[in-house]
């Protein structure tokens, strides 16, 4: 099947009226705003935080606690913060989020920036992003595009929907509409 650039544009045109509709106006912005070279270690711990607890997850249902959770995280002060209350911040998180794993998962996470260092770990990430990010607990293949997407990499995010989206319209990838889509307007 060829790749149908019209039929791909009138769903993104459908997709962005939508996205307006729906006041999601912002997200936009932000993902537009996010420069990748510049993440912060809080960015870094809280974006994976959220990646982490969305995966299999909807998003509505984590967005519902995440405020409580990074409230439990020290607010993603940094790791060492939340390190020298590791235990308290998975304890009191668990209040909102039942997902044990996933919590301890976080905390992992701040305990391996804070070993490595936050800077020498930026490093890497920014040489390899897609395979460095993969380290983190809860992050494979597929969430490590999500976190480098939030994290401000152009990058897209094959999730299910855009998959499916991509396949149905013919092209071989998420990326490949994606990247055509971003040709085409700019």
């Amino acid at each position: 099947m060829r790749a149908d650039l019209t039929a791909a544009m009138n769903f993104f045109s459908r997709a962005c009226s939508y996205v307006e509709q729906a006041g999601l106006s912002g997200e936009v912005v932000w993902q537009r705003d996010a420069d990748f070279t510049e993440f912060t270690e809080s960015e870094l711990l809280r974006e994976h935080a959220w990646v982490a607890l969305c995966s299999g997850f909807r998003e509505s249902a984590v967005r519902r606690v995440f405020n409580h959770v990074s409230l439990c995280f020290c607010d993603w002060e940094s790791a060492d913060a939340i390190v020298s209350v590791g235990e308290i911040c998975c304890t009191t998180a668990a209040l909102t989020f039942a997902n044990r794993l996933k919590l301890r998962a976080i905390l992992s996470t701040a305990r391996y920036i804070n070993n490595i260092g936050f800077e020498e770990f930026k490093r890497s990430v920014l040489a390899d992003p897609i395979n460095r990010l993969q380290v983190l607990p809860f992050i494979g293949p597929v969430t490590s595009r999500h976190l480098a997407k939030n994290l401000g990499l152009d990058i897209a995010k094959p999730d299910r929907h855009l998959v499916r989206v991509s396949e149905r319209l013919g092209f071989r990838s998420a990326d490949d509409l994606c990247r055509e889509l971003a040709a085409t307007t700019g």
